[in-house]
């Protein structure tokens, strides 16, 4: 229904109408507590339900952010934990715990990584933590209580479907809440072709997550599957076809699909039956939580990416960086002469 031309039932519409009233409340109460961070803070939101790229982009964001010269370090809310206390995340972090997204950050950045529900709580224990310069907060566009000194909004290169507000639809908020975004980045996939629609009167910057290799995490030392092997894809994540997508755009022949929800706690008997397959291919959001009951001697191939992305991009999101950070510094001083 949310990708579909045709307009939604009106028992969808109507609840569109109330979720739309009691989110832009929340909102509302959000901004009037918000509080600025000590530590500088980038968010990266959407403005959809579902998947449009954050974790890749985040980890793309930390590794230029390092070669800028800066320390970042990544805040997570910990989507699928069962901890409310914010928490450092280090090799040992069971992604039960602290949330796949956030395990799978502290695996493919250089940076420190901390999971929290309480995201002002969790920027206080950052800031005395004394280590980072900034602060990378992943899905934060809605999150109004923190401050931020640019707010980075991604958006599926297919769209926002049909433009109603969940349920109806699949936005979080109208539209016009773009209007509050610093920059806006289209997110794509390798087998992107159509051209995207403006949905905003700003510059659109380009960013694809594209796949790069299988890579073994339990280091086997056994061939790579071939494009002839009957492989099982496995994967509990927002967008499933995308990743079905991309490996049968690398010349894999699926032998069989394996769908979970998103943030999905794999079973001591789903790994079992899973190893058992001569080729079981994952992502690396699901590689990160089956890695813990996977068996040694078994292979689990998992799909890395890398990134295309438009010239420019970093030095703007810096300059938005620096602007506010001299702006804020100009308030200070003029309120603390």
């Amino acid at each position: 229904m949310w990708w579909s031309d045709q307009t939604p039932p009106l028992p969808f519409r109507l609840c569109s109408h109330l979720y739309q009233y009691i989110s832009h409340h929340h909102l509302k109460q959000r901004i009037k507590q918000e509080k600025a961070p000590i530590i500088p803070l980038i968010s990266i939101g959407n403005i959809t339900a579902g998947g449009s790229g954050k974790t890749p982009f985040t980890v793309w964001l930390a590794s230029m952010l390092q070669d800028c010269g800066m320390s970042p370090i990544i805040l997570c809310r910990g989507d699928g934990a069962r901890s409310n206390t914010p928490l450092w995340v280090d090799k040992n972090s069971s992604p039960n715990l602290v949330g796949d997204e956030a395990a799978l950050l502290y695996r493919l950045t250089a940076c420190p990584v901390m999971a929290a529900q309480n995201r002002v709580l969790a920027c206080q224990y950052i800031a005395a933590s004394g280590l980072g310069d900034i602060v990378i907060l992943d899905d934060g566009f809605q999150y109004r209580h923190v401050a931020r000194v640019c707010d980075i909004v991604l958006i599926p290169a297919d769209g926002v479907g049909n433009s109603w507000i969940i349920p109806a639809g699949p936005l979080r908020e109208p539209l016009s809440a773009l209007g509050r975004a610093d920059i806006i980045v289209r997110s794509s996939h390798r087998q992107q072709k159509s051209t995207p629609v403006r949905i905003s009167d700003q510059q659109e910057w380009q960013w694809s997550a594209v796949p790069d290799r299988l890579v073994d995490w339990m280091h086997c030392n056994k061939a790579a599957p071939s494009a002839a092997a009957p492989v099982q894809a496995i994967t509990g994540i927002a967008r499933p076809h995308r990743f079905f997508d991309n490996l049968q755009g690398m010349g894999l022949s699926i032998d069989g699909h394996h769908v979970f929800p998103d943030h999905y706690h794999y079973s001591a008997s789903d790994v079992l039956m899973f190893s058992a397959f001569p080729y079981p291919i994952t992502s690396a959001k699901d590689a990160v939580k089956l890695i813990e009951h996977w068996p040694k001697k078994c292979p689990l191939w998992v799909l890395e990416q890398t990134v295309e992305v438009d010239s420019g991009l970093i030095e703007k999101i810096v300059a938005q960086v620096n602007t506010a950070k001299e702006k804020r510094m100009g308030c200070n001083s003029a309120t603390h002469p």
